[in-house]
């Protein structure tokens, strides 16, 4: 379990060097969505092109691992929904509530650091999880969000959105997510062993080396600056009940439910590799991801309770999370 800390802890050290960067105020609320900004459409997007680029694409499409990881997203979503939904949270809350409890960290945290754990060769079954969550599982939560009747986009008055539109909107959102883009063209040049020019190639390699130490540092600072709001007022208090259940979901319901999914899919003989299933177990594992707390303040939902949820499964993660990779790996 040592060896497992000695691994894991500067990735979740560095989570906590952005925390306290916000928290005392050494770096200006105003500047995080510029770091995250950077992370999500030139650092991260490098990195991910380069881990696709570099892995066979039959690795890429493993349908196994893609339905195996769907099925159990789906569930995830269908039991959080199933104990949050009552009077004081409404489909909007309950379907974003589901998107934090079943979509994990994956490009932000999980690369980087399975990679670190485990080898080059996480990287592929690992983006197989990222499309799986880009594609079906966010699409999902979003539609679900519209059934309360009344919602609400960023810089859009008020107006009944259909979940079909919904689904539309979410599709197109998608669609111009820059890591998806990357992750496609990454595979493209792997099935047809494209190659950069040399410069090129390097200063995608200089962008792609700093996106885990600042992607790690932006979810820090993220979530210190939604702590932040909500003590000032700028948003509602959150009861545990309303967080807890979630956070318990995501770091041990969703990792145990992968592992008996893939466990039963391998005695139905699937051709699911045990390394595969490894990567997936864990990225379950992996606290929940950053940036459905953009998603909910931009669909209307309650952003606090979102925020707190991803806090609390972050902080707890650097025990889980290890406890996890001694089980799969030990």
């Amino acid at each position: 379990m040592l060896e497992i800390f000695e691994v894991t802890f500067p990735f979740f050290a560095l989570v906590l060097c952005g925390y306290t960067a916000a928290r005392r105020q050494m770096l200006p609320l105003v500047a995080i969505p510029g770091l995250n900004s950077f992370v999500l459409f030139f650092a991260l997007p490098c990195m991910l092109y380069r881990f696709g680029a570099n892995t066979p694409i039959a690795q890429l499409l493993d349908p196994a691992a893609s339905i195996t990881y769907l099925v159990c997203g789906l569930s995830i979503v269908a039991l959080v929904i199933g104990i949050t939904l009552r009077d004081h949270i409404g489909w909007n809350d309950a379907a974003f509530g589901a998107l934090v409890g079943a979509f994990p960290n994956t490009g932000f945290l999980g690369v980087p650091l399975l990679v670190a754990i485990l080898g080059k060769q996480a990287a592929g079954t690992a983006i197989v999880t990222i499309l799986v969550d880009l594609l079906v599982t966010t699409s999902l939560c979003i539609a679900l969000s519209r059934l309360g009747g009344l919602g609400t986009t960023a810089g859009d008055d008020e107006q009944r959105v259909s979940p079909a539109q919904a689904a539309r909107n979410a599709l197109r959102g998608v669609a111009t997510n820059p890591m998806l883009w990357a992750i496609l063209t990454g595979a493209l040049a792997s099935a047809f062993g494209l190659v950069l020019p040399a410069p090129v190639d390097a200063t995608l390699g200089l962008l792609a080396d700093c996106a885990s130490p600042v992607a790690l540092f932006t979810i820090g600072a993220v979530l210190a600056r939604s702590q932040i709001m909500a003590q000032e007022g700028q948003a509602p208090v959150v009861p545990w009940a309303d967080v807890l259940p979630v956070v318990a979901i995501k770091l041990l319901i969703h990792p145990l439910l992968v592992l008996a999914a893939g466990l039963f899919a391998q005695a139905m003989d699937a051709p699911l590799a045990d390394s595969a299933l490894t990567v997936m177990v864990l990225v379950a594992a992996l606290p929940s991801a950053s940036n459905v707390s953009m998603l909910a303040e931009r669909f209307g939902a309650n952003n606090g309770r979102i925020a707190r949820i991803i806090l609390v499964s972050t902080a707890m993660a650097f025990f889980t999370f290890a406890a996890a990779v001694a089980m799969m790996t030990g």
